[in-house]
């Protein structure tokens, strides 16, 4: 997948999850929670979402790659190939 392509799946895993939030004005480079109403249980669903769909599992040690959605790209886009 390309980075937009990657983009556009964890939008729309996002939309899914917050879907009083308006996903489509994300600030890539702001950290998520600070634009959305995410909660730490929004935040595991996300990621429960990229393996459920996408069959890409995220360590725990590597949740604070998915920040933001820059960070989320940069990180996801190799474990999309």
């Amino acid at each position: 997948m390309t980075p937009q392509e990657v983009r556009q799946a964890v939008s729309d895993i996002i939309a899914d999850i917050a879907v009083d939030d308006d996903v489509t004005s994300i600030n890539d480079a702001t950290p998520l929670r600070d634009q959305l109403d995410l909660d730490s249980m929004d935040f595991l669903d996300i990621v429960m979402e990229l393996k459920k769909r996408h069959k890409v599992e995220v360590p725990q040690e590597d949740y604070g790659q998915l920040a933001s959605m820059d960070s989320c790209v940069e990180y996801l886009t190799p474990k999309f190939q």
